[in-house]
């Protein structure tokens, strides 16, 4: 961190206390009275004249930070000159603006730090904090700092406490605005228990160490050079020089050692009745000195060698170098967060990827399975169906062969078969003649058939009107009987008359059923015919089979015809007319079933309708 940044941090909490508003302007008179304790500080030579230029009146409004960086750049900071000025006062002059604005302790007097400390502590804030506006100081300086005061006080920091402080805000992960810090500090929770002052001397010791970069401070023995005598004096080590002092007040500075890349340390034996020396040498001189123990020497001697170091390296301060280290080790840290984070973020991904192609190639090695099936059971199919496929046309071959051998053997029996059939031709013509004159009685027959029917039909489509009549005369009753009671007296005198009614259509029946039986008789009558008529065409199809048997075998060979190469047309077609009438025979024998069971189901619905009468009245007499 150069100077200038140092400056720019005290020099932001002054401007932001000026800012009354929080509006991120101040007004022109502030500006300049800031900018004028500025050059007093800085010991900077006064430039009235630059100073009312940029800030001259007929500007309009207040000026933001953005407009005064320029004027702060070129007229201030860049004539600053480091050993001009002491780095106390100016922290001292913007301590003194930002804390009257936001600096609020304890009215009581219970805070843990006085107002001289609380400055010390904001300068060792302003170190630590990082380079980023507004100033924050991230958790892990935050417990560095505090640290190094409990260690000052030769106590621990409740690390625990400080975790859940910092874990009650979310805000306060990404870091602790010094305010934020001083409110911690005097509100005891991580000092409990400490006096004030053990507090204040630990910031005091803490603050020459980082601030002041006082690597080591105590009391010495040291050889005179001329003289030759042991004096204690209290040694202020720094990285550029070993200072020494009459007292621990530092108010009489007795001389000084500059340390360079040149210088070294060494550790000397007990003499002279003194014990735990050492000596530092210079290119000019060599400085003997006296320890109070072991202990001692070797803190001096090792703080020592530490500053030698820094020379050499050319650094000036320990702390900035070890708040850059500490630093470099968050950016570390975080960039190695972030890669495991991003490491693990594409393993997860990969992870992901792995998976899904592990279910692609689950899916895939499925999918052949089922294609290897599909193509085992297609290729044993298609085994099947060839081997089917050649069994049958072997089948077929073995067929072919015995038919033509068949063929061949009926050729022959055919041959000599053809003369006999030329002579059964002529038996047939003639059964043919009587087989037609049967048909002739058949068709009769049937015709008297049909009128039978008709007449049997006529008749029951009267006793269908009259069983309407009936039940419609009984609907009429059922009326009746529902009516109030000053009519039943001719209610009763219609019952007599419907009665009278039922007795008539009753004889109607009775009549109606006397001409169904003639009609069964005739149909009876008419069935004799018939199946004297199947008799006969059964006789003489009994005949016709008898002489067509011995020509079995030459019925397999036809011609384009239809018929047998050797029967005329004329035999063929009386043969169809005599299958045609052994047709019709069979269908009227089923014609004459149905008929007699549907006689019989209407002489049951005619009982049935023979009795409905008889309970209509029965059913009418309880209700006179």
């Amino acid at each position: 961190m150069d100077l200038r940044a140092e400056l720019l941090k005290s020099i932001w909490y002054a401007f932001t206390a000026l800012d009354v508003e929080k509006s991120g302007k101040v007004s022109k008179s502030q500006l300049k009275v800031l900018s004028h304790n500025l050059y007093t500080v800085l010991h900077i030579p006064h430039d009235p004249v630059a100073l009312e230029e940029h800030f001259r009146d007929d500007d309009d409004g207040p000026v933001s930070s953005q407009g005064y960086m320029p004027y702060l750049n070129k007229y201030i900071l860049d004539k600053v000159e480091e050993g001009a000025f002491v780095k106390e006062d100016f922290d001292e002059l913007c301590w003194t603006l930002t804390a009257k604005k936001n600096y609020k302790p304890d009215r009581n007097g219970n805070s843990v730090v006085s107002h001289k400390d609380a400055f010390k502590l904001w300068c060792l804030f302003n170190f630590l904090s990082e380079d980023k506006y507004p100033l924050v100081m991230v958790p892990d300086e935050v417990e560095y700092l505090l640290k190094k005061v409990c260690t000052a006080m030769n106590v621990e920091l409740n690390c625990c406490e400080l975790d859940d402080y910092l874990s009650q805000d979310p805000q306060h992960q990404s870091g602790m605005t010094v305010w934020q810090f001083l409110d911690l500090v005097n509100s005891g929770k991580l000092l409990r228990g400490i006096e004030r002052e053990a507090v204040s001397m630990a910031v005091e010791e803490v603050y020459q160490e980082v601030i002041e970069d006082m690597l080591k401070q105590g009391y010495l023995w040291k050889k005179g050079q001329l003289r030759r005598n042991w004096s204690e004096r209290w040694f202020t080590l720094k990285p550029s020089a070993l200072s020494y002092y009459m007292s621990e007040e530092r108010k009489e500075k007795k001389g000084s050692i500059a340390l360079d890349k040149h210088c070294c340390v060494e550790v000397l034996p007990d003499r002279d009745g003194k014990r735990c020396m050492f000596c530092v040498k210079t290119s000019s001189r060599t400085y003997e000195m006296s320890a109070s123990d072991t202990k001692q020497r070797q803190e001096w001697t090792l703080a020592i060698q530490t500053a030698i170091r820094l020379q050499v390296e050319g650094k000036k301060s320990l702390h900035k170098d070890l708040k850059q280290k500490r630093r470099e080790q968050r950016e570390q840290r975080e960039r190695r967060k972030a890669a495991k984070e991003e490491e693990m973020q594409r393993l997860k991904q990969l992870q992901e990827e792995k998976e899904r192609k592990l279910q692609e190639l689950e899916l895939l090695k499925e999918a052949q399975r089922q294609a290897e099936l599909l193509l085992q059971e297609e290729e044993q199919r298609r085994r099947l169906q060839h081997e089917e496929m050649q069994k049958t046309l072997e089948i077929q071959l073995k067929e072919a062969e015995q038919a033509r051998a068949s063929m061949q053997a009926e050729m022959v029996l055919k041959e000599a078969e053809a003369e006999r059939q030329r002579k059964r031709i002529v038996e047939l013509e003639e059964m043919q003649e009587r087989l037609q004159e049967a048909l002739h009685q058949e068709v009769k027959a049937r015709q008297d058939e049909e009128s039978v029917r008709y007449a049997q039909a006529r008749l029951l489509a009267e006793e269908e009107e009259k069983l309407k009549e009936l039940m419609k005369l009984k609907e009429e009753q059922e009326e009746y009987i529902i009516q109030t009671q000053r009519e039943k007296q001719v209610l009763k005198q219609e019952m007599e008359n419907k009665s009278k009614y039922l007795e008539e259509a009753q004889k109607q029946l009775e009549e109606v059923r006397e001409n169904r039986q003639r009609v069964d008789q005739d149909v009876m009558a008419a069935q004799r015919k018939l199946r004297q008529a199947s008799t006969n065409v059964k006789h003489w199809n009994v005949q016709m089979n008898r002489l067509m048997h011995p020509i079995g075998p030459g019925e397999k060979r036809m011609t384009a015809c239809g018929g047998f190469p050797s029967i005329p047309p004329v035999l063929l077609t009386r043969r169809e007319s005599s299958l045609k009438l052994r047709q019709r025979l069979e269908d009227k024998n089923y014609d004459l079933g149905r008929e007699d069971s549907k006689k019989n189901v209407n002489n049951g619905e005619t009982r049935r309708l023979s009795l409905s009468p008889d309970m209509d009245t029965t059913a009418t007499e309880p209700s006179n």
